[in-house]
């Protein structure tokens, strides 16, 4: 992430942001907060607490018609049929070879209604991957301009988003959704985050936005409610090992490489890269995300070397001083081999070779 600078596109908060003293800076862009106040802070807040983020800049694309679940299940590696209205599920638009065009969330809000929501840097790339297979049964519309959307997370997230709608959230399971009015607008309000906490995103009207922000930040004063930041949302993704396009996962990683072979449902049908991930599965894998944390004292990043006998195996793809956990945890492609849990390497970190050990992932699993 670097410091705004020239013309950035910038969302529905923004003025309030600047106002709130918030460091902006660019990301995939958009001219987004990093933090208020600090990323530990901001991060403390949501694991104990909570914590509002403004995630305005992801993309919102719709797919309606008769032809809608045919489509959606061509293009995506889950199996959207699963689905009835009021579910959502998390999955990945595939290449035919097996690869990422993105990962993204599908909520099915209706028998022929779609909603998929994708990482703001890949929105028109996914538009023009998903709207050439719409056929005239099958409607496909970049609906981004339509929607802002807030994620409140952490343990008293429920709590606070209550005071400010009627349907009762305790009743709500992971990976569901309603549509109803938040504060008298319309709004959909999902069971989900990426944060590796209880919490909610909600989308609705970008000119709604400002006052829903206000609302739910003096419904969680009392409650260690704090706006959060692009940092503290990295750390916390991190920590509960969810990938982050362009850095764990991207066009040239598979499906199962990424450790993520419970999406992939061979079972329902034709879709996009099911040959290639069929016969990647059979052959076996070349190579693995998998976790680890450092034995001595560094921060392994992204695209640092990992070392095993003197020689490269692999690529760190995150890393981060976790404030949960008070180590340096990291994601890195390995061998098979040399990914199974206890298994010892080395990250090279500005030329000298730092002891890691491979452990399970997520790293933090909240309490249940």
């Amino acid at each position: 992430m670097q410091e705004t600078a020239g013309s950035l596109k910038k969302t529905p908060l923004h003025g309030l942001f600047k106002e709130m003293g918030a460091r902006l800076v660019d990301f995939a862009g958009w001219e987004l907060p990093v933090q208020f106040t600090s990323v530990l802070d901001e991060h403390r807040a949501v694991r104990e607490a909570a914590g509002l983020f403004d995630v305005s800049h992801m993309g919102e694309i719709e797919v309606r018609g008769p032809g809608a679940l045919a489509l959606v299940q061509r293009l995506t590696c889950n199996d959207a049929a699963r689905l009835v209205p009021g579910r959502a599920q998390y999955s990945v638009l595939t290449t035919e070879r097996g690869t990422f065009v993105d990962d993204i969330l599908v909520y099915r809000r209706g028998g022929r209604d779609f909603l998929l929501v994708v990482n703001a840097a890949n929105t028109a790339k996914d538009f023009a991957w998903i709207a050439p297979g719409a056929s005239g049964d099958a409607e496909v519309i970049d609906a981004s301009a339509r929607f802002a959307q807030l994620a409140i997370q952490g343990p008293r997230s429920e709590a606070i988003l209550q005071e400010c709608t009627r349907i009762p959230l305790a009743g709500m399971k992971s990976y569901h959704f309603a549509e109803v009015d938040v504060r008298g607008v319309p709004a959909l309000v999902s069971r989900t985050g990426y944060t590796g906490e209880d919490g909610f995103e909600i989308y609705l009207s970008p000119g709604a936005a400002v006052d829903l922000y206000r609302a739910l930040i003096q419904a969680g004063r009392s409650l260690g409610l704090k706006p959060c930041g692009l940092g503290a949302r990295d750390t916390l993704r991190l920590e509960a090992a969810m990938p982050l396009y362009g850095n764990d996962v991207d066009d040239t990683t598979t499906v199962l490489e990424a450790g993520l072979g419970r999406l992939v449902r061979f079972e329902k049908g034709e879709f996009a890269g099911r040959e290639a991930l069929g016969r990647q599965k059979a052959a076996g894998l070349d190579r693995i995300l998998a976790g680890f944390d450092l034995q001595e004292r560094g921060i392994a990043r992204h695209g640092h070397a990992a070392i095993a006998q003197g020689r490269e195996i692999g690529r760190v793809t995150s890393g981060t001083l976790s404030p949960t956990l008070k180590k340096s945890i990291g994601l890195a492609y390995l061998p098979p081999r040399l990914a199974a849990t206890g298994t010892r390497f080395a990250v090279a970190i500005r030329e000298r070779e730092v002891a890691a050990t491979v452990v399970p992932t997520p790293f933090y699993q909240r309490p249940r």
